[in-house]
């Protein structure tokens, strides 16, 4: 079965009071469209159009690489007349799919289930709602079938009493629908052409149409406000919390934890409060993440420990490592196995070999730092001249005192010590002792300044 998907992302989105179009806003990460477009392609060979209005050019820009096609409505009059953009992208004997932009947590099985009951009509996607007010009733037959589309107003008591209501998505035979859209009326106090006539069309065509139920209303829920927005993020990350929990990860509270990427954790990791995983984050065996860290692009193996308030974006770290609290490893650190990075330690593009520390309040970046070194507190390398980055080179069991400049390029040797305060401007050989500071003078006769009355 040929699948042509329309996906409607027009809208302003006036409430939300953004500059930005609506659909791009996040939700775990990802505009809301993208998330209805990924949900949309995990349903096989589909082609996608995608129909924008408002900023639409950001749009364009945004998924420009998506693979989808895109069609203009230049103007809003309404969701037929949007769906009706499309039609000539629609192949012959296809089924189309409806969605919605900033539908975000849509899932694709329940599309599936749609698009199964569509083979003969049109099958329309419903959910029970505890409080259906303000949207329009589904009725249906004896036999289950539906008849109509009842919009509140139009309700009487007996229909109000339904909790079955429509979500907009549907599924039709395109031959269907490329009959029936241009036809639509807009004698409405609208004046738009909706998408929900063409199941009275159905009707009187004694065309069956299905109606399949969404088992949970926050998956076919829109998002019209910055609340909205909220309580979707929310709900998403409720359900990657509880996977994970079920996947047998600690969470020390699940209603504190935000994943806006793909997290993958082998056994016995735990994680504490507050934490963000963003990109792809691999965590091995056993990692301890403590409270308030931000992880992204990033890979831990086994027994890794990060303490409270660290960043790690972009990097590798080896096994049984320690890192922070308050550290923060940029893109480019590599740690081999049992490095550790203290509080207020900052690298970039840093490879930190096995076992070696960096305890306090030093940054190192464009540097290659060998076994078993040790880098005293305040150290920093001095990689930026103003315009070049440039290598600073530490080889196995180098002791580097604290509050040292390393002045790039520059090599200190295997085992070479440089003492506290030094600014080291050439190479170091190894086992030597590099001292560079000014000699200490002390002032017997000295006397101390005071206060002028």
């Amino acid at each position: 079965m040929a699948i042509d998907i329309v996906i409607l992302a027009a809208g302003k989105g006036t409430r939300m009071r953004s500059d930005l179009p609506k659909v791009l806003h996040p939700i775990g990460g990802v505009p809301m469209l993208g998330r209805v477009i990924d949900a949309a392609k995990q349903l096989g060979e589909v082609e996608i159009t995608v129909v924008i209005g408002h900023g639409a050019e950001l749009v364009r820009e945004r998924f420009a690489d998506s693979g989808v096609k895109f069609v203009e409505q230049t103007e809003q009059l309404g969701t037929g007349h949007a769906v009706a953009q499309a039609i000539p992208n629609f192949r012959s004997g296809s089924t189309v799919l409806v969605l919605y932009g900033d539908v975000p947590l849509v899932k694709s099985g329940t599309l599936q289930s749609l698009l199964s009951a569509s083979d003969k009509g049109p099958a329309l996607l419903s959910v029970e709602m505890a409080n259906p007010a303000g949207y329009g009733r589904i009725v249906r037959d004896d036999a289950g079938r539906v008849l109509a589309i009842v919009e509140e107003k139009d309700a009487d008591a007996d229909t109000l009493a339904i909790r079955e209501v429509n979500t907009g998505i549907l599924a039709a035979p395109s031959d269907f629908l490329a009959r029936w859209l241009p036809e639509l009326s807009n004698d409405n106090a609208q004046r738009e052409y909706y998408l929900t006539d063409v199941i009275a069309r159905s009707v009187s065509e004694e065309i069956p149409v299905t109606g399949v139920r969404a088992s949970d209303p926050l998956e076919v829920a829109g998002v019209n406000s910055r609340a909205q927005q909220a309580q979707m993020e929310r709900a998403l990350q409720h359900s990657r919390a509880l996977a994970l929990m079920n996947a047998g990860v600690t969470l020390l509270d699940p209603a504190r934890i935000d994943v806006r990427g793909r997290l993958e954790c082998d056994t016995d990791v735990s994680i504490d409060i507050n934490c963000v995983f963003d990109g792809e984050v691999v965590l091995g065996k056993g990692v301890q993440i403590g409270p308030n860290c931000l992880l992204k692009n990033c890979r831990l193996a086994d027994g890794t420990r990060v303490e409270a308030n660290s960043i790690i974006e972009d990097a590798e770290v080896g096994e049984a490592c320690t890192i922070g609290p308050f550290a923060r490893l940029r893109p480019g650190t590599r740690l081999a196995d049992g490095a550790k990075i203290g509080n207020f330690v900052e690298t970039k593009k840093a490879v930190i070999g096995r076992g070696s520390k960096v305890n306090h309040l030093s940054y190192v970046g464009d540097a290659i730092v060998g076994e078993g070194v040790n880098i005293g507190a305040g150290t920093i390398t001095c990689n930026y001249d103003g315009v070049n980055k440039s290598t600073t080179e530490i080889g196995d069991g180098a002791f580097i005192g604290s509050n040292t400049a390393l002045v790039a390029p520059v090599v200190v040797g295997a085992g070479a010590t440089v003492g506290a305060g030094s600014t080291i401007t050439r190479e170091v050989g190894s086992d030597e002792l590099a001292v560079a500071r000014g000699k200490q003078r002390n002032i017997s006769s000295w006397q101390r300044p005071t206060k002028k009355s």
